[in-house]
């Protein structure tokens, strides 16, 4: 090989090293830059949070001045056009899509109206809309729509005080919908319990809410409101979680007819059946479930971190993880959006088909148990059956209630609702011995109830009965 062969081969491997180097330079530099700018980014950040923010503010836009991707993506809640097969963001009225409703709940208002819940920037207005609420219902219906309700706890002295009173007394000061300070400290911005019901239920299980981590509380500042209730009685409406035996259907059930048994939310004006109406359970379904065995977050779904520039925060546009796939499931699950998605909706599809075949049990019970009040049967011979008919209707409410459509604990779900068919079809089977005794020994003849004005229609003079006898005079 020639001397000047060699020299030229040199010479290129030089000029490559050059600029190599120099590329590797300027990479550097890009990347240094950016770590700049993203470490600026976070210092602005850091510096807008220490705007203050006075105790009890309700104005959700007023914490907006200092966090503003936060109250933008609340802001989105408003939306309404994010509607998944069984939930979503939009309107949709459950008893025009289920009339058997209509039967289970008759006299009782989830049977006037009952629509699915939009996001939380509706929440002052949908309560205040609904039939549901009348100038009898008390202040504790306002209890999670809006962070008006602790200020004026606070205010009026305590809850007791705030419960006490009427819806309709706070109709002027509760106007701000849910937000900011239902979450979150004023000055800290530390995850806070705001409503007593949740500590007082800790409380009573001898926890300490204030030892939970922050990954638990991602999960309890949820857990304030997206759970199942009860009216401690009917002069105090003290808000109270029926949480005293467990979180389960079975320790609800325990904590309601066990004695000493508490009062039902409402008796069925066909059946005569006491019934305990539950409210949307999902703390307690979620709890039973594989993501909070693993410590995922109510937020880790329906909250997930979201990355603008340099700064990272969390998305308050609280909504359905089906529209968000890439940042909720796809974070620990590498599955492709479509994959997802059939996973999900196949869960909710075998949910949705053990929902029906329970409220095909529940609804005609309570159908032939008023057949067998029209021939003469008395409360002493209906007791079984109706107790029965109480505690499937229980079942089957603790996991219709919850929002999910059984997905955040498919097996437990698929049990508890196993138990409403059973006890559906035992009260059934009771029913029959009655009227066989009262000799109707044909099956009873189902009434057409296929839409909800017809659901309505059959149940209105049961109704307009039960409104008579109430407004009698009381025989001495």
């Amino acid at each position: 090989m020639s001397n000047t062969s060699v020299n030229g081969r040199a010479n290129r491997i030089g000029w490559f090293i050059f600029f190599g180097c120099a590329l590797g330079v300027l990479l550097l530099g890009l990347l240094a830059s950016s770590i700049n700018e993203r470490r600026a980014e976070r210092k602005t950040a850091t510096l807008q949070i220490v705007q203050p923010i006075a105790d009890w503010e309700a104005d959700n836009s007023k914490w907006g001045v200092s966090f503003p991707r936060e109250y933008g993506s609340w802001e989105s809640t408003k939306q309404m056009n994010e509607n998944t097969k069984y939930a979503g963001s939009g309107v949709r009225n459950y008893l025009k899509a289920d009339p058997r409703l209509v039967i289970m709940w008759a006299g009782y208002a989830f049977a006037v109206d009952y629509n699915a819940p939009r996001g939380h920037y509706h929440a002052v207005e949908d309560v205040t809309a609904t039939k549901r609420v009348t100038r009898k219902n008390p202040a504790t219906c306002w209890t999670c729509k809006s962070p008006d309700v602790p200020r004026m706890m606070q205010k009026v002295g305590g809850p007791a005080n705030f419960y006490k009173e009427s819806f309709d007394h706070f109709r002027t000061e509760i106007k701000n919908p849910i937000g900011c300070a239902d979450c979150h400290n004023p000055k800290t911005m530390a995850l806070q319990i705001s409503r007593p019901a949740l500590i007082e239920a800790f409380r009573r299980q001898g926890k300490d809410i204030r030892t939970a981590s922050h990954q638990e509380m991602r999960s309890l500042v949820c857990a304030q409101c997206h759970v199942s209730y009860y009216f401690k009685d009917k002069v105090t409406n003290y808000l109270t979680f029926p949480w005293d035996k467990g979180l389960r259907a079975d320790d609800f059930e325990k904590y309601y007819f066990e004695a000493p048994k508490a009062h039902p939310d409402f008796v069925n004006v066909l059946s005569g059946t006491p019934i305990f109406k539950l409210r949307h359970p999902d703390y307690e379904v979620f709890s039973q479930g594989v993501h909070s065995f693993r410590n995922v977050s109510c937020a880790d779904c329906h909250m997930p971190y979201k990355a603008e520039g340099g700064i990272k925060y969390t998305d308050h546009q609280i909504r359905s993880p089906l529209y968000n796939i890439a940042n909720s499931c796809q974070v620990c699950h590498r599955w492709s959006e479509s994959e997802v998605t059939a996973r999900v909706n196949g869960i909710q599809d075998k949910n949705r088909q053990m929902l029906d075949e329970a409220e095909d049990s529940i609804a005609p019970a309570h159908i032939e148990i008023a057949e067998a009040i029209k021939h003469g049967a008395t409360d002493a011979e209906l007791a079984k059956p109706r107790d029965l008919l109480s505690r499937a209707q229980l079942y089957w409410d603790y996991v219709a209630a919850n929002n999910g459509m059984g997905f955040h604990a498919p097996q437990e779900c698929a049990r508890v609702l196993g138990k409403a068919i059973f006890l559906g079809s035992q009260a059934r089977m009771e029913t029959q011995r009655v009227l066989a005794k009262h000799g109707v020994l044909a099956p009873v003849t189902m009434p057409d109830i296929s839409t909800e004005e017809k659901a309505k229609a059959y149940t209105k003079p049961f109704i307009d009965a039960a409104k008579a006898k109430a407004a009698a005079p009381a025989r001495i």
